[in-house]
């Protein structure tokens, strides 16, 4: 009776598979869902590194770090872009655990389209973008949330973006981001805030969480290990760091407060010393 149990998108690498070890650290039980069963995996729409090979990680990596854990896992292949797949997700997570604690939206579309010239860029491409950042994420909290609201509460954490609520510092050939990402996020962001509305008083908490740039191995794919982004000042951190602020949110009592609104997590993170070797030079110990 006490098992939780966290459902999280896009956990084959980066932020997605540190927010399932953090969790399984913190007691949860996970579904893991990405694309990218096993290493190697290929599909129609994907980053890839400069040689053109497929980035490392997948579920089946994550699955061993999660059980390491001392945590039961289930892993579950998921498309943004493939309604069905999302129904199975969560038919997975409910067939073998009873429930759903947390849904963490971490997973976006990658693809045509995301980064691409505002008047040249592919519009099919750009479509794909608001339905794998968007009406997915719509989608599958939708399947989540009556299951939530009928157990009398759930968590919800968005992973949103900087892209959502800025104009990029720089044109996109020159390090910025594509009017697809920073749409797509924009709408996305609006989310949690609604949920918090609607739902608070049946005790759904939801957030945005918003990680800064990370160094992923998608991100380092597509804009090099040391981006023109950070060149202006924009500080970077690793994926640990939104996983850490993630995990404080579905487990110290005073994310309560905070419920409906914006996390910034490397601040964040850095002030409650989250992580005890970040930032670097950190002697909080914690």
């Amino acid at each position: 009776m006490d098992r939780r149990v966290a459902l999280i998108t896009g956990a084959s690498r980066g932020i997605g598979k540190a927010t399932a070890l953090a969790l399984a650290e913190a007691g949860y039980d996970i579904v893991a869902t990405a694309r990218t069963v096993k290493e190697g995996d290929t599909h129609t729409h994907q980053v890839r590194d400069a040689s053109g090979s497929t980035l490392p990680g997948s579920l089946e990596v994550t699955g061993t770090a999660v059980r390491q854990a001392g945590r039961d896992v289930v892993l579950q292949r998921m498309d943004l872009l493939e309604r069905p797949s999302m129904d199975a997700a969560v038919d997975a997570a409910l067939a073998t655990f009873g429930r759903i604690d947390v849904l963490v939206n971490n997973a976006i579309y990658q693809g045509v389209g995301l980064m691409d010239d505002f008047l040249t860029g592919d519009l099919d491409g750009m479509e794909r973008c608001f339905q794998g950042n968007v009406m997915a994420q719509v989608y599958l909290t939708r399947r989540v949330l009556p299951h939530m609201l009928e157990r009398g509460g759930g968590i919800v954490v968005n992973m949103t973006s900087a892209a959502g609520m800025m104009d990029p510092p720089l044109p996109l050939a020159k390090g910025g981001w594509g009017f697809a990402h920073g749409a797509t996020k924009a709408a996305f962001h609006r989310m949690a805030g609604l949920l918090h509305v609607e739902y608070a008083d049946r005790g759904i908490r939801a957030y945005n969480l918003e990680p800064g740039l990370v160094l992923t191995e998608s991100a380092v794919a597509a804009l090099g290990e040391t981006t023109e982004i950070e060149k202006l000042g924009f500080p970077s951190a690793p994926p640990e760091v939104p996983a850490a602020v993630a995990s404080w949110i579905c487990t110290d009592p005073e994310a309560e407060a905070l419920a409906g609104q914006n996390i910034h997590a490397q601040p964040f993170c850095a002030k409650r010393g989250l992580l005890p070797d970040w930032p670097p030079g950190n002697t909080s110990g914690r």
